[in-house]
């Protein structure tokens, strides 16, 4: 299924999947041995919740066009790097604030020869005083972290005007979205990508032009 995935994106399979399986082990070993990446009880089931999770979407977002993303709250990686590998987007920034998860992520990068990687460590919300990169990136991605509205809140400082967010979102995307509508005065919701599962979607935002 993972190299499905990667071909329906126009990866080279041959070589990218030999990374992801590297990936993989790279990061079950990190897991039991120096840092809680994913839960335990993910293990088992780590391609089918977050590897194939985060390619689900790939050819959807690849045929929007961004190159320039940001990735927020990357942990482990997800979705960043399975989207990296199967080619999507030609530069990644991935932010993170644990400096235990930022040293396995640039482990990674190396290992598996990531190109147009970089990975920060750093909260969002203190990187808005590097004022060069504001409004420079065209995608903005964000799995499992904080709330629809404050992830869109921070996502619009980063993105150029007509850029899209890419949010991973479960069963409580729609209640998010109404409890707080203050995104809707910066965002527009485009399009949804539904991941075969049934319980989690990728929401498209596009950030509205001033």
């Amino acid at each position: 299924m993972v190299q499905e995935r990667l071909e329906s994106v126009g990866a080279d399979a041959g070589e990218a999947l030999p990374k992801v399986r590297r990936y993989v082990e790279m990061l079950l070993e990190w897991n039991r041995g120096f840092s809680n990446l994913i839960s335990s009880g993910d293990e088992p089931r780590i391609v089918e919740r977050h590897v194939l999770e985060s390619l689900a979407p790939a050819s959807w977002i690849k045929r929007d066009g961004p190159k320039e993303f940001m990735d927020f709250g990357s942990g482990g990686g997800f979705p960043a790097i399975p989207l990296a590998l199967a080619g999507v987007g030609e530069r990644w920034v991935l932010v993170e604030s644990r400096r235990n998860k930022t040293l396995f992520l640039r482990k990674v990068i190396q290992e598996i020869g990531l190109i147009g990687v970089e990975v920060e460590l750093a909260r969002l919300e203190t990187l808005l005083e590097e004022s060069g990169r504001l409004g420079r990136f065209d995608a903005f991605t964000s799995r499992a972290t904080l709330r629809l509205g404050p992830t869109l809140a921070l996502a619009s400082n980063w993105l150029v005007e007509g850029g899209s967010a890419y949010l991973w979102k479960g069963s409580r995307r729609e209640r998010e979205m109404e409890d707080d509508r203050r995104w809707a005065n910066s965002w527009s919701l485009a399009d949804s990508f539904e991941i075969s599962n049934g319980q989690t979607s990728v929401a498209r935002f596009v950030k509205n032009k001033t």
